[in-house]
């Protein structure tokens, strides 16, 4: 069974920095690539942030987030990591990870997600 958890959510003021981990268990960590999104409280989609695909390391970020996110892997630990810095009070919002058929950062190329992690941004 594919279970992806999440953890490092939390409560930060604007500038600061949370990195979040993705625990992926269920299948050989490199077969699927993942992928962090986010949903705000309302909207009914959720919004891609970043992906990596495991098995060549290639990612992509959502523009919103470049140059302030960083997605990164431990194989070792089958985990991924999300380092958010200069974090703003719009990237308040649950953050999930899920495992997917295609490196992307669009919702539907995505079959298993975690349960989520909120992070909420102060001003």
């Amino acid at each position: 069974e594919v279970q992806l958890v999440e953890s490092g959510g939390g409560l930060v003021q604007a500038g600061g920095s949370l990195r979040l981990s993705c625990v992926a268990s269920g299948f050989t960590f490199d077969r699927y690539p993942i992928g962090w999104f986010r949903q705000v409280p309302g909207k009914e989609r959720r919004e891609g942030v970043s992906c990596i695909s495991i098995s060549d390391g290639r990612s992509d970020y959502a523009d919103s987030v470049k140059g302030r996110f960083t997605i990164s892997t431990d194989n070792a630990k089958n985990t991924v990591y999300l380092e958010m810095k200069s974090l703003k009070p719009e990237d308040t919002a649950v953050y999930y990870c899920a495992a997917g058929g295609l490196p992307s950062i669009l919702e539907y190329e995505y079959d298993y997600w975690g349960q989520g992690t909120q992070v909420t941004v102060s001003s």
